[in-house]
């Protein structure tokens, strides 16, 4: 062989394909500043839109008056529902089968929504606008704590519901009543509760949160009268969608709709559906003939935009004697907001919260739900996390750890006895998931054996019998979280958005020069894409992923997709992209089999092209085939080398993963110290490490915020309190603690490359780990559970009402 010959390992690595720590792409822009976001776009003309916002949770508006508004220099137009409604779009339907005010019809339900939207030549003078706006409210009695809302005498909210006793999902028994979604064998749950040596009982609640991200959602719409035509640009986590869903409500011919999702800064599940500024912005594009554009600021986001979790989880728990569990009875009352428009697919009105029996052997289980309104902003999206399944791991989580309280064992034993063996994948859940793949004891022991786990509680003691002779001050807390996600919506069977089958695209073109481009119905918000798809491209059919050109989010370009959240990305997109490139990789086959002059079935595949069995030497690159696809095939062959996937996937696919925390607590202020947080994730075959480890980082800092202090609160009169990054935790590099992370590795044996998912896992696993350690270092002092968020405030209330000054 020649010296100058590549080795295999030097091929390889020229690919930078599955598992190679392949940098970023997208930051050579995003570091320059050349990133392309909503608000850099300008078009001729274009004018700006901006909200009038009720001060009031709950109000009948007696009148709007735009007079003097109209004589703010350069304000156009004044919108509000009296004018939607001559065009049919006062109410738009949500994803969740609910109907939603576009601008307040007759009364407002929740503080800051919007009332009527001021067009103008620019921002300061919508500002001005909509401040010259004057509406008459009449105050109403208001409903914010939803476990009053079903009162008998509690106020009703939806007045366009009257009357009706079904909805989206099934029969409604209140006024303020969604839906009830059960679960389970309540017969078999009831027994086993009969029969158990011990139960537990515990209210666990997840409080409302908000994905924040760092952009705002905003928009440009922009009417072509001449075609007929609709241009949006917009923050769009699922552009395909919003396509349909504007073809729907306008009643514009979906071929004559464009929507454009350019670099997105965050979305975390803010971005998925869609909100009133879209309508908007369409109409007064429509009305004025020129480009509309509308852009929200961080209080309308924190206060008006899709809100996640509020989720209040009557968790009881089974069990022998010895510790294992033999039952699981969970109610949940879900604080829906004035509107249901959660994000969930259509059958899923909990999402996928019947993941609830997490990783643990469950004989038998029973769910119910009931959602209800109430006089806060409307919601429930996947914040970084599949559909509820973060409130279903804290649920579970936080009650393994009450039940190992109560049977005074520790929580990681506890958890080992329980889990699901190794040998009994594919499980079969007792609220009806499937599991494809795991080996949870190994992950388990692999994480306590990394931190010394006998070694922490041994500190602990010893820290435990110093505050008892009055040394220190501090509590130590040590959390350990082990959770099961379920990602990668989903089947055709049981996964729909508005009647679409949540499967998910890729079109591969690969051009004569060996070069390619790779269009895939997913969007990315941050994660990496452009980078990770061109792996799987590059290790599947050997072109190197500097090659490939990666394109997301033109709905005129992308065949169609569901888009991007609930981390479903790799298990459903990133399935299509190998699907796609092993239609090529056949296609090249047959072309090199031609050039070679053998039979297909006498090549086989060689990193970067095919070899001929037996006859090493005798070999064709896939640059060559490439250059080969567009003049010399085989005959009645079509030229060119390209392909389309379309993948419904057959499962779900479920990450999971073992975390610890360790913490102190100072009992006189309140305030934390993360010593230590250990992070293990199985997200099967890892694509690119470093991407993974970015994603671990970001969930797990999100993780933190949630649990010890992020929160949206209202007062008794609805009245936002934490409405500005001034009242909402929103951490910075100050106050994140330093991150361990680790793997293991279990693919997912029905995914064409054994992926299963990673972005949403952190987050999933982080929230019960904080919890459970705050709640592990307050059990010393006789408490069973402290609700979230553990911010110094609560932690100082919570060490006060167990007595430690006394």
């Amino acid at each position: 062989m020649n010296d100058m010959t590549p080795t295999r390992e030097q091929r390889t690595a020229a690919l930078e394909g599955m598992g190679c720590k392949r940098k970023r792409v997208e930051d050579i822009r995003f570091t320059q500043g050349r990133g392309n976001y909503v608000d850099d776009v300008k078009l001729p003309g274009m004018l700006h839109g901006d909200f009038v916002r009720s001060p009031h949770a709950h109000a009948r508006i007696k009148s709007i008056n735009s007079e003097e508004a109209l004589k703010v220099p350069g304000v156009l137009a004044v919108i509000t529902a009296e004018t939607l409604k001559t065009v049919n779009l006062a109410w738009m339907p949500t994803l969740a089968g609910d109907v939603q005010m576009v601008l307040a019809d007759g009364k407002v339900l929740f503080q800051n929504q919007e009332v009527a939207f001021v067009v103008a030549t620019d921002r300061y003078a919508a500002d001005d606008g909509i401040n010259k706006v004057v509406v008459e409210y009449e105050s109403l009695p208001v409903v914010i704590d939803p476990f009053k809302a079903m009162d008998p005498d509690a106020p009703v909210l939806r007045e366009d519901l009257a009357g009706k006793t079904t909805g989206a999902h099934g029969p409604r028994k209140h006024h303020n009543h969604i839906f009830e979604w059960t679960v389970g064998d309540k017969d078999l749950t009831d027994a086993a509760f009969r029969k158990a040596d011990v139960t537990i009982k515990e209210m666990i609640s997840y409080h409302r949160t908000h994905p924040s991200p760092l952009e705002t959602c905003q928009c440009v719409c922009s009417f072509d009268k001449i075609k007929g035509e609709l241009t949006i640009w917009g923050t769009f986590q699922a552009p395909h969608v919003i396509r349909t869903v504007v073809a729907l409500i306008a009643k514009i011919p979906e071929h004559k709709i464009h929507v454009i999702s350019p670099d997105i800064g965050g979305g975390f599940g803010n971005k998925v559906g869609a909100y009133p500024g879209y309508i908007c912005a369409a109409v007064a594009s429509i009305v004025t003939g020129k480009p509309v554009k509308w852009v929200e600021d961080r209080i309308e986001n924190l206060t008006a935009t899709s809100f996640a979790r509020d989720y209040h989880m009557t968790t009881e728990i089974a069990a022998t004697k010895e510790g294992k569990v033999t039952g699981l009875r969970v109610h949940v009352l879900a604080d829906h907001g004035a509107f249901d428009a959660c994000a969930d697919p259509s059958k899923w009105p909990a999402g996928f919260f019947n993941i609830v029996t997490g990783s643990y052997d469950f004989p038998v289980a029973h769910l119910s739900v009931d959602g209800i309104y109430t006089n806060k902003a409307p919601g429930g999206v996947a914040y970084r996390c599949s559909f509820r399944v973060t409130e279903a791991a804290y649920c579970i989580e936080r009650g393994m750890d009450i039940l190992a309280q109560k049977l005074g064992v520790d929580p990681a034993e506890l958890r080992l006895k329980n889990f699901v063996r190794a040998e009994q994948f594919p499980y079969h859940s007792a609220l009806g998931w499937e599991y494809d793949s795991g080996d949870y004891h190994t992950a388990m022991k692999k994480m306590m054996e990394a931190v010394d786990y006998a070694g922490l509680r041994k500190q602990q003691a010893e820290q435990r019998l110093a505050f008892k002779r009055g040394e220190t001050r501090e509590i130590m807390g040590i959390g350990v979280s082990f959770f099961t996600e379920i990602v990668g919506a989903g089947p055709s069977k049981n996964c729909d958005i508005l009647g679409i089958a949540m499967f998910d695209s890729c079109e591969i073109r690969l051009h004569p020069t060996g070069a390619g481009i790779a269009r895939v119905g997913s969007k990315s918000q941050g994660q990496g894409h452009e980078t990770t798809w061109a792996q799987i491209i590059a290790t599947e059919i050997g072109i190197p992923a500097d090659n490939i050109m990666v394109e997301e989010g033109n709905t005129d370009t992308a065949p169609y997709g569901l888009g991007t959240y609930g981390s479903r990305s790799t298990p459903v997109a990133g399935a299509a992209i190998a699907m796609a490139a092993r239609k090529i990789k056949a296609k090249a086959q047959m072309i090199a089999a031609y050039k070679l002059e053998v039979h297909e079935d006498d090549l086989e595949w060689d990193i970067d092209g095919f070899r001929v069995k037996g006859l090493p030497e005798k070999t064709l690159s896939m640059k060559d085939i490439c250059w080969a696809a567009y003049n010399s095939v085989p005959p009645g062959m079509e030229p060119g080398l390209e392909a389309v996937s379309y993948y419904d996937p057959p499962n779900m696919t479920y990450p999971f993963g073992a975390y610890i925390c360790v913490m102190t607590i100072d009992v006189d202020t309140g305030v934390y110290k993360i010593k230590r947080f250990y992070a293990l994730d199985d997200c099967g075959t890892r694509i690119n490490p470093m991407i993974i480890e970015g994603q671990v980082h970001g969930g797990l800092t999100e993780a933190f915020a949630i649990a010890m202090g992020q929160e949206i609160r209202y007062d008794e009169t609805g009245n936002v309190v934490t409405g500005s990054f001034m009242d909402f935790f929103m951490p910075t590099a100050v106050e994140t603690p330093h991150w361990e992370t680790d793997f293991t590795v279990t693919p997912s044996p029905h995914h064409p490359i054994g992926a299963k998912g990673v972005g949403e896992s952190p987050n999933v696993g982080g929230v019960p780990a904080f919890s459970n350690a705050v709640n592990d270092a307050f059990a010393f002092l006789g408490s069973t559970h402290i609700q979230m968020p553990h911010d110094y405030w609560r932690n100082w209330r919570a060490a006060k009402n167990l007595g430690v000054f006394a």
